[in-house]
């Protein structure tokens, strides 16, 4: 069977396209991202432009015709905190459904936050033990915790690359003193949440997945060998927090010559390091690793999980 994953968020609309079966691992056969930067289109009362939404109309339009293309048997689709919390999000979601041709799932922060979990938790298998979740998204940042598939603990916090880009460090390069009002932001925002997490088990596993960390890793991180022969990389919090102040005086034209630091993440990385480093400190981790699956990955396991389910009820 093939499935596409639609994923529409704050910095990209992506569709994977996967071979799965139940019981299977999910292959993946064609990927397809357009990077807008739904966060440049937020009007100062919280829409989204109509110059965003037509760019959004645009992607879709263009994902829709590559799940055509691939033939896929079904495509899920799921929004995530950029169309869920804009102000004008209905008219969004309307509109983006007719682009589509079929219903939008609209995720709220904490079924982002188990599902990315829950993907995590396929690749890292049971043995892991109790594992540690972070994911930084451009409008939000999940966190999620537990032995389980499903986390006993899971929060979404708005404190995303794209988000705190465009309210904190709109200057290029951003001055230090917006990078210090960005980092006492995400202490107080994530000290709400943090209430949730301290009173479970130490993690055996801290894992951190997203587009954003894994081009962290690769700037401020280091390879290790994996038990399937492939490196796994390593993020320590230390070496992210010297990267920090160096990040700030660059130019976002100058960040994307750095290890990792991809033209679409240049204007946000720096965001994205001082939330990161941030939870890392608040959560008392000192290294975290990183997962190659993330939250298009748990869509696909959940799908396949109730099809497996409805299967064995028929």
């Amino acid at each position: 069977m093939r499935l596409g994953v639609l994923d529409i968020g704050s910095n990209t609309v992506h569709m994977l396209a996967a071979d799965v079966r139940p019981g299977g691992r999910p292959l993946a056969k064609t990927s397809d991202r357009t990077v807008l930067r739904l966060m440049r289109y937020l009007t100062p009362d919280g829409a989204i432009s109509e110059e965003g939404v037509s760019a959004l109309e645009a992607a879709v339009a263009q994902a829709r015709r590559v799940a055509e293309t691939e033939r896929v048997d079904a495509l899920l689709a799921t929004a995530t905190s950029a169309v869920r919390d804009a102000r004008n999000g209905v008219e969004v979601i309307a509109r983006i459904e007719a682009a589509l041709g079929q219903p939008l799932q609209v995720l709220d922060g904490e079924t982002e936050a188990e599902l990315t979990f829950l993907a995590v938790r396929r690749w890292f298998g049971w043995s892991a033990g109790q594992l540690l979740l972070l994911d930084i998204g451009g409008g939000s940042l999940e966190i999620a915790a537990g032995a389980e598939e499903l986390p006993d603990a899971a929060a979404s916090v708005p404190l995303g690359a794209g988000r705190m880009t465009v309210q904190f460090l709109p200057q290029d390069p951003p001055g230090e003193d917006d990078v210090e009002r960005l980092r006492a932001h995400a202490r107080k925002t994530l000290a709400d949440v943090l209430p949730r997490f301290v009173s479970l088990p130490k993690p055996d596993h801290v894992v951190g997945s997203s587009k954003a960390i894994r081009s962290l890793a690769r700037l401020a991180g280091y390879p290790a060998p994996g038990w399937s022969g492939t490196d796994r990389m390593l993020l320590p919090r230390a070496s992210l927090g010297s990267w920090i102040p160096r990040l700030a005086r660059l130019p976002a034209s100058a960040r994307q010559e750095l290890p990792g630091i991809t033209p679409d993440r240049t204007f946000q990385i720096v965001a994205a390091a001082v939330s990161l480093h941030t939870a890392m400190r608040a959560l008392d981790i000192d290294e975290l690793e990183v997962s190659p699956w993330a939250l298009r990955e748990g869509v696909l396991l959940r799908y396949i999980e109730q099809l497996s389910w409805s299967g064995a009820r028929s």
